[in-house]
């Protein structure tokens, strides 16, 4: 008996300990401090990249367009009207505007070649990069397009590896170098322009863009079909560089500004109707510089 009671007084002082420590906890209430978790903390996401809205140089790759070809003479390159990298103060370049006169001179590059097409651009941006330019201003596909013959004209499929090939390049060497994509341009509407000009479509007919503008003055079935085909392919050409470049956090495509902007007789050269004169290469320069010193991306 003696030895049951010791073990009852035993087991109701365990009770009563185990009783009170529940009561304890629940009493603390609100005024108790918080229990520490045992949850490891997850580290903070990280910042996206801020964009320098002011890099302190800069190298342009692309065709005649970014050469400033017939801006100045007939059939040739005038590199000084070049909108992405050029001295000329009418053209106020996008190298001027971003690194002035004397900043340009020193710290720009063109690399691009008359007649380049995108498989072209591979190799011009691995003679940029030797110079480790702070910002890349990307300018091709028209050639891609303007070929002898629809046929001949560079599959999307091809335009894409081949761009995707160029960033690669350029990613290899210059993971941060920021990079600037222009639109193709809107090659109908230069054709609609330029076929007004009787001076400019015998210049034409040397073999500027056969595909879009051969025949010029033809508006039959055929003509129009193959006409509106390149315009499609050029789009689809458009709809690849926005893509690829959005998967790049250190690039930035033009939303589609240089084929939306409506050239007229003005911004056109008077040598060949087609490419940009200086009045078009300034404007050029000018859709360059809103999207490079721009807070946000261009949607």
């Amino acid at each position: 008996m003696r030895n049951r009671s010791h073990r009852s007084r035993a087991v109701f002082a365990t009770l009563a300990a185990a009783l009170l420590g529940v009561a304890g906890c629940d009493a603390t209430g609100g005024d108790s401090p918080a229990p520490k978790s045992t949850t490891a903390a997850r580290p903070s996401p990280k910042p996206t990249p801020a964009w320098d809205r002011s890099p302190d140089s800069m190298a342009a790759v692309g065709d005649s367009i970014t050469r400033g070809f017939d801006a100045c003479t007939v059939l040739s390159d005038c590199p000084e009207a070049s909108w992405a990298t050029g001295s000329d103060k009418e053209v106020n370049s996008l190298a001027v505007r971003l690194l002035g006169t004397a900043g340009a001179a020193e710290r720009s590059w063109n690399y691009a070649v008359t007649g380049a097409r995108m498989a072209d651009l591979p190799g011009q941006m691995a003679q940029a990069v030797t110079e480790k330019p702070a910002l890349v201003a990307v300018m091709a596909g028209a050639n891609d397009a303007c070929r002898a013959s629809v046929s001949a004209m560079t599959s999307v499929a091809e335009f894409r590896a081949d761009f995707e090939d160029a960033l690669g390049t350029l990613r290899a060497t210059l993971p941060k170098t920021q990079v600037y994509v222009s639109s193709v341009p809107d090659l109908k509407r230069l054709w609609s322009e330029g076929r007004t000009n009787p001076v400019g479509k015998q210049i034409w007919k040397l073999g500027i863009c056969p595909s879009m503008l051969g025949d010029a003055d033809s508006l039959d079935a055929a003509a129009t079909l193959r006409r509106d085909t390149v315009q499609d392919r050029v789009e689809a050409y458009n709809e690849v560089l926005g893509e690829v470049c959005a998967k790049d956090k250190y690039c930035r495509f033009d939303g589609g500004a240089v084929f939306d902007y409506r050239f007229g007789t003005d911004q056109l050269s008077h040598w060949d109707w087609f490419h940009p004169s200086k009045n078009g290469q300034a404007q050029l320069a000018e859709m360059a510089y809103h999207v490079v010193t721009a807070k946000r991306p261009v949607a």
